[in-house]
């Protein structure tokens, strides 16, 4: 299965704020649906898997993408919740968006596979490549990042050059999705 094209404001709707997805918030407070106004207990799987939807669409992964950085988290030394966001947050496009590339992340996807971002001065239009500290990222075109209100501390712009560099990985306190990733890593304990 494809990543999601459709409405993102139902999305947002039903799993709450991804910053990632889109900036829009709607007037409805209730869930999408026939049934959106109706209230009942969640069972604890339906916890773990709105959560791993929450991951999923703010990052605009597939099913399979996810799956492949948890096995990928598992495998390493230390811990599993904080290592998943640390490869999720090294990617370049999510990269792209913390810089202001683009306002979200799917803007800035486009921008990394329109050939617009170059990583340490060669063209990359791979929007899951991942990128190490001291990497320098810039744009070729004269596309303006936006202004950043607090750019994560593990990473670094210089707004003359229109170019950022990475710093190191991020920490937990530096990524904006709320969120409670040892349900996504227990969701995933059963395959």
């Amino acid at each position: 299965m494809s990543r999601y094209l459709g409405p993102k404001l139902r999305i947002t709707r039903r799993l709450g704020d991804l910053p990632g997805l889109t900036k829009k918030s709607g007037k409805k407070l209730y869930r999408p649906g026939q049934h959106g106004k109706s209230i009942n207990k969640p069972t604890e799987y339906s916890l773990r898997l709105q959560e791993k939807q929450k991951l999923k669409f703010n990052y605009g992964l597939t099913e399979n993408q996810l799956y492949k950085y948890v096995k990928e988290s598992r495998r390493k030394n230390g811990i599993t919740g904080l290592i998943l966001f640390q490869l999720l947050e090294m990617r370049l496009d999510t990269i792209c968006f913390s810089f202001g590339f683009g306002n979200t992340i799917v803007s800035a996807r486009q921008l990394v596979s329109h050939n617009h971002v170059l990583v340490n001065g060669n063209s990359v239009n791979i929007p899951s490549f991942q990128c190490k500290p001291n990497d320098i990222i810039t744009l070729k075109t004269s596309i303006k990042a936006r202004i950043i209100k607090k750019l994560p501390s593990h990473l670094e712009f210089n707004t003359t050059k229109n170019e950022g560099q990475i710093l190191d990985y991020c920490s937990r306190e530096d990524v904006l999705l709320n969120l409670n990733e040892l349900l996504v890593i227990e969701y995933y304990s059963r395959r």
